[in-house]
């Protein structure tokens, strides 16, 4: 199989089987989403959502969070990882916010990356969810099944992967590639033992194809 072809018979078999995809972590406008986003960074969305709905009420909007201290934020967030660190990040975040943007979460991956805290994984997310711009994120998960089903060649960073993903995934899914790829991370193919008995792509996994034995 090329991998043209497995690029193919992968992402119609999402397309078909699970038509919705979409990111599991809670919120309610891109203020919001912003602020999840940093926290899941080497967190999981679990944990995140357990803590976001006091830290979205003590902190409504940018203006609100702009003018607290970390030590304040840290209160509510010290369950997730790097709290210290994050806690900087959401303030500054917000100020920057308030300062440079009237408030307003920027729509584009350009003004995102330049916001503390806000990698090119955390710009793609909030860009793709937020504002609908045709983007594709790279996670832990992404970069990790990526390279086990064969979509890239052993791609050493998230950056290496994206370009290789967004050259031979079709634009209209790339904001769904991202959430597909993540979620079957998390559920099927994991990454200690990945449950290739119950994935629907086996088939065309470059992995499953080399390592599992099929008994008979």
């Amino acid at each position: 199989m090329t991998k043209k072809e497995r690029y193919k018979k992968v992402f119609e078999w999402f397309e078909e089987n699970r038509p919705i995809a979409e990111t599991e972590l809670r919120y309610r406008d891109p203020f919001q989403l912003l602020i999840a986003v940093i926290l899941a960074a080497q967190c999981t969305d679990k944990r995140v959502n357990i803590i976001t709905p006091a830290l979205y009420e003590a902190f409504p909007t940018p203006e609100v969070l702009a003018v607290s201290t970390p030590e304040a934020v840290y209160e509510y967030i010290k369950s997730v990882s790097y709290p210290n660190n994050k806690s900087k990040h959401l303030v500054n975040m917000a100020k920057m916010l308030v300062e440079n943007y009237g408030g307003k979460v920027p729509e584009t991956i350009e003004e995102l990356i330049k916001i503390p805290g806000v990698g090119r994984k955390t710009a793609n997310v909030v860009a793709s969810v937020a504002f609908n711009v045709p983007a594709l994120a790279v996670d832990t998960h992404v970069f990790r099944v990526s390279n086990r089903i064969g979509l890239t060649d052993n791609a050493k960073t998230p950056l290496e992967t994206e370009k290789e993903l967004t050259h031979y995934i079709p634009k209209r899914l790339w904001s769904k590639a991202h959430h597909w790829l993540i979620l079957h991370g998390r559920y099927t193919c994991i990454a200690r033992k990945p449950k290739c008995e119950e994935c629907g792509i086996s088939a065309y996994c470059l992995y499953f194809g080399k390592n599992v034995v099929i008994v008979t």
